[in-house]
């Protein structure tokens, strides 16, 4: 069995208002910076860049291996080539500061 997870996830719009609130600048301006910066880490990882951003961690690309995969409902199988995938990676002192002040429920 499954445990839920008792942590509320962030959104967007979560990160938008803290920014606000702690930094005093309008709204609409911290929206249009959030906006622009996710879309140019985007584009730059689309373009096959690597991103690293000192003291939070890196968004790398991953290489995944072609491999077979099967089509239940038609009882055939399917060939997925390689292909990149996005990921993140977080720093050391990122990962040690979350181990040490998150608890598990």
């Amino acid at each position: 069995m499954h445990s839920k997870s008792t942590f509320k996830p962030m959104t967007k719009a979560d990160i938008i208002a803290r920014i606000v609130a702690e930094t005093g600048i309008e709204k609409p301006t911290v929206t249009a910076i959030v906006e622009s910066m996710m879309g140019t880490m985007e584009k730059s990882m689309i373009a096959g860049n690597e991103i690293f951003l000192r003291g939070f961690g890196s968004f790398i690309l991953k290489k995944r291996a072609p491999k077979k995969a099967r089509n239940i409902s038609k009882g055939t199988i399917v060939n997925i080539p390689a292909h990149m995938i996005p990921a993140f990676k977080p720093c050391k002192e990122f990962v040690a500061e979350v181990k040490e002040k998150v608890t598990v429920k």
